[in-house]
């Protein structure tokens, strides 16, 4: 039967991408833990069939290992990137890595998502690995930071190390203090960071 042309014909529905199913994935792994990233409940709160998963994951194995690199990517990788793109001076961008526990959404959202992550990392050794790599990618990164500044490979290090803990802390801790009080302790460990050796 032809539609009158007052009827709005119905609109097809937006395929759903790789992308959507990793986000979904990683909200429900925040939300809840690894054992609810499961096909069946990501097609319920999707709203899809599990078919339109297989269209873009062989199975839920292959989507946790894409999750998972997604967020290495976007939280070692991409970082980086902008940070070297920014081209700032040593000492600004160690003053701006120790502002990112402090961006609003995003920073809570990605701390979220990291804690999520390292729970994750105690109970399967795959991702136990690519944490440690991200550790140490990062710490290699921060390190580099101190260097630049004339400090020597050990107390570059070890000043990175008390950067990063700083970082995953206030990451943990989140809820801890006024905003007053947070910006207090940037501005020491800022201070102490910074002091010459």
């Amino acid at each position: 039967m032809p539609r009158s042309p007052a009827e709005p014909s119905p609109q097809p529905r937006s395929q759903l991408t790789p992308e959507d199913w990793i986000r979904a994935a990683r909200n429900l792994l925040v939300s809840r833990s690894v054992d609810a990233v499961r096909v069946e409940v990501l097609a319920k709160e999707m709203s899809v069939t599990r078919g339109s998963f297989y269209w873009h994951f062989k199975d839920r194995d292959d989507l946790l290992h894409r999750m998972l690199m997604a967020w290495r990517d976007e939280a070692t990788e991409q970082i980086i990137y902008r940070f070297e793109r920014r081209g700032l001076p040593p000492r600004e961008l160690i003053r701006d890595l120790l502002s990112l526990p402090f961006r609003g959404e995003a920073a809570q959202e990605a701390a979220s998502t990291e804690l999520a992550i390292r729970a994750w990392a105690r109970r399967d050794e795959r991702v136990r690995q690519i944490l440690d790599e991200v550790d140490a990618k990062r710490l290699s990164y921060i390190a580099q930071c101190f260097s630049a500044l004339g400090f020597g490979i050990a107390e570059a290090r070890g000043r990175a190390f008390a950067l990063y803990s700083y970082e995953l802390s206030e990451s943990l801790l989140a809820n801890q203090g006024t905003a007053a009080q947070k910006e207090e302790r940037k501005a020491l460990m800022e201070r102490l960071l910074l002091a010459p050796a």
